[in-house]
């Protein structure tokens, strides 16, 4: 998360993240950069439905679509953006390889990802396979995904 971070304080942007499956993983890489506190707004892990509702998520969303849907990641990355005031947004929402008997849809090897721009009020998203053996492994997929896809995003504002 260098780059991203590096890029963020140039641009003088700040960034946000609600996560779910990724537990504050993608959090964690992004304050593991000296300086990160010029770019870093807010950070929310919203395991469940009810605290995805509370920090905006639509719960006629989750209920349409399942917790497990690009639609709920848009949500979430708009959400948090608009809580924190950043310029960036990030939402994660997925199954980890993994059932879930309190939510019972959706494949369970899915990670949906959504990078909210609040300038050009845009939404970028992406749908990764948890395709290792362990949660750990699969963690790290989703996050280096993100950073990928944030530096593009970072680069095309430039």
């Amino acid at each position: 998360m260098q780059e991203v971070v590096k890029k963020l304080i140039e641009l003088g942007k700040t960034i946000s993240t609600m996560e779910s499956c990724t537990g504050g993983g993608v959090a964690n890489a992004i304050t593991n950069i000296e300086g990160v506190s010029a770019a870093i707004k807010f950070s929310a892990v919203t395991y469940s439905n009810e605290f995805k509702i509370k920090m905006g998520v639509n719960k006629d969303t989750i209920d349409k679509y399942t917790v497990y849907s690009k639609e709920v990641a848009r949500e979430m990355s708009k959400a948090i953006s608009n809580f924190a005031n950043s310029d960036y947004g990030v939402g994660v929402t997925g199954k980890l390889k993994r059932f879930d008997k309190n939510n019972l849809y959706g494949e369970d090897d899915a990670i949906f990802i959504a990078i909210y721009d609040k300038t050009k009020d845009q939404i970028h998203d992406f749908k990764v396979k948890a395709t290792a053996n362990t949660r750990v492994e699969n963690k790290a997929i989703v996050i280096s995904t993100i950073e990928k896809e944030l530096l593009k995003i970072l680069n095309e504002n430039d």
